[in-house]
């Protein structure tokens, strides 16, 4: 096959529905074929049959790594089907996303990793793109449109918003997880929290620690990761807690809320010393407290008498053992 004379040639397969411009943000929801053009037609890949088998969601205007997707899914309607023949030179980057989307949804110890030397040497790890590489040639892609959904219509993604946006998400899922804790919903609660600090942390790696930003951003993430450390106390993922709070009182050394619960999950681990230690700073950084605090106390007295007994049991039923066995 010549080469094209165009660098995209567009033929309709099945008309769709009457053609609405695709506005910046939308996102477009597709099915594809890719075909490699030259003196036969080879199928390379096909949406319906490679990595998760679901329709690939462009968002239009978020610059796609290949930019003639979203030129050639703007030139269509709702429904249709089209072929798009497209020159070389434009596809060059076809490859690359070709891996990503391939390996969506698999085991990250089956994803075959790329760096440049591995390139120049063994490949992206498919032979089929690994030529396609080393052999640009123009490519058919046959589309599906299958919807359009306008930016107000969807929930956008963590990534599409800016900053405000995201610390705004941040504040509306602390308040989710407030209340699915209130409904003892723990995972879910969990789920919501954790969200949030992920968010915050996004946010942070861009700052240094010593900006105000991040001083700003680590304030608010705090509240939330000690919400968060309840959660995981509540399930008995003691060193969860420990490392969580740790972290709290790096930057706020008397919070209450953290020496409480840490104190409690040393006790959960069973690390009675630093649960000792946690609660007589909290017995004096707030005498309000001393009436709960010396009941935990008590707590670990009983649990040292009945951690002994136990030992003294294990050990007589050793030695009983060892007799019986001589």
């Amino acid at each position: 096959m010549s080469e094209l004379k165009h660098p995209i040639i567009k033929n309709v397969l099945h008309v769709g529905q009457k053609y609405i411009a695709i506005a910046k943000g939308s996102k477009a929801h597709f099915h594809f074929q890719t075909w490699k053009l030259g003196k036969e037609k080879v199928l390379i890949d096909d949406s319906r049959k490679i990595g998760k088998k679901e329709p690939m969601v462009l968002v239009i205007g978020h610059k796609f790594k290949l930019e003639v997707w979203e030129t050639i899914v703007k030139m269509m309607a709702v429904g249709e089907i089209a072929s798009f023949q497209v020159k070389k030179e434009l596809v060059y980057s076809y490859p690359f996303v070709s891996k990503t989307l391939r390996e969506l949804g698999q085991e990250s110890h089956k994803v075959k990793h790329t760096c440049t030397m591995t390139l120049h040497t063994e490949g992206i790890g498919y032979p089929d793109l690994d030529d396609l590489i080393n052999n640009p040639c123009d490519l058919e892609f046959i589309i599906e449109l299958l919807k359009v959904e306008r930016s107000d219509e969807y929930e956008k993604e963590v990534w599409q918003l800016n900053t405000e946006q995201r610390l705004d998400l941040v504040s509306n899922l602390k308040e989710k997880g407030n209340k699915l804790y209130s409904q003892k919903l723990y995972d879910e609660a969990e789920a919501a929290y954790g969200q949030a600090i992920g968010i915050c942390e996004q946010l942070m790696i861009r700052e240094r620690k010593t900006d105000d930003e991040w001083i700003s951003l680590n304030k608010i993430k705090l509240p939330i990761l000690l919400n968060y450390a309840q959660c995981k106390l509540i399930k008995g993922e003691y060193y969860a807690v420990i490392e969580h709070c740790d972290t709290v009182l790096e930057y706020d050394e008397d919070n209450e809320k953290a020496l409480y619960r840490r104190a409690k999950a040393h006790v959960g681990a069973w690390n009675p010393e630093l649960a000792v230690e946690d609660f007589k700073k909290l017995k004096s950084l707030n005498p309000s407290l001393n009436a709960t605090v010396d009941k935990e106390l008590e707590n670990i007295k009983k649990l040292y008498k009945e951690k002994e007994e136990q030992d003294k049991d294990a050990l007589k039923k050793m030695f009983t053992k060892e007799q019986n066995g001589t």
